[in-house]
């Protein structure tokens, strides 16, 4: 009778386990990748495309990957201030894409905390956010008013 790869993963985890310490999550990790390295051995053999398991998931959390003065690529891991076009274009992606993908807002922006900080500081200095209040305001006023100017000359025709 033939062994399953988790059979065989777990006894070498075992064995490993019996000859050193080990906590809990050290022998499930272990367990992980013994039995991926065992996977990939099978496809190997078989002649199937090795897919890595690193490749399949990031090594961190997304909500860990925004850092005070760093961000992490999730695609390749990798630190930056901020995720650049040209970076995300060497993956295929785009912003959005790389937002959707791993769960950020779209309004969520790819670069250090204190980068973005530094940026809203400046910005509300050049009085950015006064400014878009009026703009909007302003928009306001003549979107109402362009609705206004059809009804009026209904009335002048009849």
């Amino acid at each position: 009778m033939t062994k399953t790869l988790v059979e065989m993963a777990a006894e070498i985890v075992q064995a490993q386990g019996s000859s050193q310490n080990m906590s809990i999550e050290e022998l499930q990790e272990s367990l992980k990748e013994t039995f991926s390295t065992l996977q990939n051995l099978q496809a190997m053999e078989s002649g199937e495309p090795v897919v890595d398991a690193e490749e399949q998931r990031p090594a961190i959390t997304p909500e860990k990957s925004i850092l005070k003065n760093k961000i992490i690529c999730l695609e390749c891991g990798e630190e930056f201030k901020t995720l650049s076009f040209k970076h995300l274009n060497s993956h295929d992606l785009t912003r959005r894409d790389y937002r959707i993908k791993y769960g950020f807002s779209l309004r969520q922006p790819l670069c250090a905390k204190a980068l973005t900080e530094k940026r809203k500081k400046a910005g509300k200095e050049r009085g950015i956010p006064d400014a878009l209040k009026k703009s909007i305001a302003s928009r306001k006023k003549t979107t109402a008013t362009a609705k206004k100017k059809p009804a009026a000359q209904k009335a002048i025709k009849k």
